[in-house]
């Protein structure tokens, strides 16, 4: 993979260089599966979380002892295969994508990595998919269009249980989230997110310096 795939996905701007190399050369080796979706991810400039963002994904799932994920954003399944892992066998996982392509995509490598029986696919607006359902769930995965993060917090809030984690993905923007103005939509969006995150007074909220930015938020 070469440096300018592997800077894509990682995104940079946030961790100093050297501190991110160091980060990343930590990681054990992934699987095949995986490996395989970070080079399709880096090739044709597929968003994914990356590797130390999924670990971190996976971590969050074991410590909560989460059952069901709500994935908003799939894309082509790589964070979805680490959260099917983390839930394990009677687990359950929605992934969410507006692009079939991407679907089918994801599904091959769902069954290639073992995980397809805990996930339902569902191809189509990731908000109004959330918004049919009528469970609560345990962990609710944020990495739609930035331009939608404000209406996910107030759609979110109320389909995840007590106790339940909302995690938001690309939180920091590069270290645009910063800036003293912002003009375009998607860096206004998500520093309105991030406001109103913190004044939810439902949700305990951090946002961690990782990556691109990752809040994690417990619905009190």
């Amino acid at each position: 993979m070469s440096t300018n795939n592997v800077a894509y996905w990682r995104m940079g701007g946030i961790t100093v260089g050297p501190v991110e190399d160091y980060v990343y050369s930590m990681l054990p080796a992934r699987d095949d599966v995986l490996n395989e979706i970070e080079q399709d991810a880096a090739t044709n400039k597929v968003p994914i979380v990356g590797p130390a963002v999924a670990r971190f994904l996976y971590q969050l799932a074991l410590i909560t002892r989460a059952k069901t994920v709500f994935e908003m954003g799939s894309a082509i399944g790589y964070s979805t295969i680490w959260w099917a892992r983390a839930v394990g066998e009677g687990g359950r996982v929605i992934y969410t994508d507006g692009d079939k392509a991407n679907a089918d995509k994801a599904r091959k490598y769902f069954e290639r990595a073992g995980v397809a029986d805990r996930i339902s696919i569902h191809v189509g607006d990731a908000l109004e998919l959330l918004s049919e359902q009528k469970q609560q769930f345990d962990i609710i995965f944020n990495d739609v269009d930035k331009t939608d993060y404000p209406r996910v917090l107030k759609l979110a809030v109320p389909k995840l249980r007590s106790g339940g984690l909302f995690v938001t993905d690309n939180v920091l923007w590069s270290g645009r989230v910063a800036a003293t103005t912002a003009t375009d939509a998607e860096t206004k969006a998500i520093m309105e997110f991030n406001r109103d995150l913190y004044a939810t007074k439902d949700l305990y909220s951090t946002i961690l310096p990782i990556r691109d930015g990752v809040a994690v938020a417990v619905k009190q």
